[in-house]
Order: C-alpha cells, then sequence, then structure tokens
C-alpha cells in the first residue's frame, strides 16, 4: 500500500518512529531501481515529504529538516512511500535530478564496494 494513498493522519499512524522519533529511509529511484541513499525522517519531514512531493529528511547531525536539492539543485520528487513489514523503515521513490549523493556520484552505494 502507497503511503501517499493515505490521509497523512493514517500514514503516520501506521509508522513505529524510534526513541529519538525517527524512522530510516531508503530512497530509490523510481525508472532504474536503483537505491540511491539511507536517511531519516521525524514527523514533521514525513508531513513536509508528503505536502510537497519532495525529498524531505532529518538531518541527525544537524539536528534539523533539509530539501535534498535546496541548495544543490539536485531534487528528489516523491512518486511512492511503502513501508516494511514492521512499520519501522520507509521505501521512498523518486525521480532524481542529478546525482543523489553529496560527493557527485548518483547513488551514495556507487562505492566500488563487494560484488
Amino acid at each position: 500500500m502507497d503511503l501517499l494513498d493515505l490521509s497523512i493522519v493514517d500514514a503516520l499512524a501506521r509508522i513505529n518512529f524510534d526513541s529519538a522519533g525517527l524512522v530510516p529511509v531508503i530512497t530509490q529511484e523510481v525508472g532504474t531501481g536503483r537505491v540511491l541513499m539511507l536517511a531519516w525522517m521525524d514527523e514533521a519531514a514525513f508531513r513536509s515529504t508528503v505536502d510537497t512531493k519532495r525529498g524531505t529528511y532529518f538531518s541527525r547531525s544537524r539536528g534539523r529538516q533539509w530539501v535534498k536539492g535546496e541548495t544543490s539543485g539536485h531534487e528528489q520528487k516523491v512518486v511512492g512511500l511503502q513501508l516494511d513489514c514492521d512499520g519501522d523503515a520507509v521505501l521512498m521513490f523518486v525521480e532524481q535530478t542529478g546525482p543523489a549523493c553529496h560527493t557527485g556520484a548518483h547513488s551514495c552505494f556507487d562505492t566500488g564496494g563487494i560484488r
């Protein structure tokens, strides 16, 4: 079930935020299926994401909300939101403009790791 099809109240009721009020978000590119990044959302970031259809997150290091692309122009248009079976992780489907990673890589997982 896509959380975008629910009211914001019903969608939030399904999410199991952790003790810090956060939920991890895996961001996946809708056209390619590539995982772009892992970040965090609090309730306000989730609400903003649903309202604006732009990838909006909570920065644990800065202690504040941020919108992907607000300074770089590398925006994420949100086209779907799903929960895992426990409701404690969000899978966000996006149309990505430019690279998703702050390093300039298309994906934060473009690290040449284990193949």
